[in-house]
């Protein structure tokens, strides 16, 4: 099964080839750069940008994968969730895409081809082997830990009730000055330092209620975190780049920090004996070491998706569908976009 996918649920535009659900044979991916200047992706400028750029993109997909299109077995694409006016614009061309070729349509979940980004490396295990697991799919837009006990089972056990993670730290960054996206650079400013524990909360959810039919142990919220910077920030501003990075490396451990212990009371929780770890904040170095350290004392293999495959990338999209996962036809091509696609057993 050779797949294309087609991905631009917020502000990527990307297409990819990939074989056997694993065997990335392209992956292009253009990074829209016009949203530096308002601190946050534009809905309206995401949307254009997708409109020009992707019919160039897919097509040196196509060409760079060395099959041409008579290789392609299928079309798969976000679907969701994501912003509205991007999903459209890849969801459209790929059903028109499909139509014009006679290939089949899959529909694909965002946020579970990032738990599958992990088995893109080469180097990973077989995607058989590495059950039951705990998923962490941890980004600018999602923070979400599920539950994957057999081949075709998920479950959310806990999400974020207001903020992502990548959020958050891109909020902290615009705060202290360091521009958008932010996340990279908090990272980079916190290294080389060691935390102050205590400086900022965990991001505790305390009301169930915020989370019915989950474990509010294994939710977070961190719009209260950012609220405890901009406070801190008020009555101790900041005399110095050299505060400002400290101020970084601690608020970047209290997120990284509640990561890792709802991961762990996740695997508690479940048994567990494999973490995968997608979306693009799982390129943070601390996170990276955290969750290392964390599992190598539970005994628990820890899967990571290579850097170029952390971020939004169809090669994701594609490799997904190639294992089978996502809606097929005939149900696929009467399907609209869904913005807010919670991931399910199908």
């Amino acid at each position: 099964m050779t797949v294309l996918g087609i991905e631009t649920s917020c502000d990527e535009t990307s297409a990819a080839v990939v074989r056997d659900g694993r065997e990335v044979l392209s992956c292009v991916v253009h990074t829209q750069m016009q949203h530096v200047p308002f601190g946050g992706v534009v809905p309206e400028l995401a949307s254009r940008c997708h409109i020009r750029l992707l019919p160039g993109i897919v097509a040196q997909a196509v060409d760079e994968s060395g099959v041409g299109w008579k290789g392609i077995d299928c079309i798969a694409a976000t679907r969701g969730p994501g912003l509205a006016s991007s999903l459209l614009v890849g969801w459209s061309f790929a059903k028109g895409a499909a139509l014009a070729t006679g290939l089949p349509l899959v529909a694909v979940n965002h946020v579970e081809a990032h738990l599958h980004s992990v088995f893109l490396d080469p180097a990973a295990p077989d995607p058989a082997e590495c059950f039951p697991r705990v998923g962490l799919a941890v980004s600018g837009g999602h923070t979400n830990l599920f539950s994957l006990p057999e081949p075709g089972k998920i479950e959310l056990l806990g999400r974020t009730v207001d903020d992502a993670a990548g959020e958050a730290l891109d909020k902290a960054a615009k705060l202290l000055g360091l521009g958008y996206p932010g996340g990279p650079v908090v990272d980079k400013r916190a290294r080389g330092r060691t935390p102050r524990l205590g400086i900022f909360p965990e991001g505790n959810v305390r009301d169930g209620a915020l989370v019915p039919g989950l474990d509010p142990e294994l939710c977070t919220s961190f719009s209260g975190l950012k609220t405890a910077l901009l406070v801190h920030v008020r009555n101790n501003p900041p005399q110095d780049d050299d505060q400002i990075s400290q101020l970084c490396c601690d608020y970047q451990e209290a997120v990284v920090g509640a990561l890792v212990r709802r991961c762990e009371r996740a695997i508690a929780k479940t048994g567990a004996r494999t973490l995968a770890v997608g979306g693009g904040v799982s390129l943070n170095s601390r996170l990276r070491a955290a969750l290392s350290n964390s599992c190598g004392r539970l005994s628990v293999r820890l899967l990571l998706a290579l850097p170029r495959h952390c971020g939004d990338n169809a090669a994701m999209i594609a490799g997904l569908a190639g294992t089978g996962r996502g809606i097929p036809p005939p149900d696929s091509f009467g399907l609209e976009i869904a913005p807010s696609w919670p991931v399910s057993d199908r």
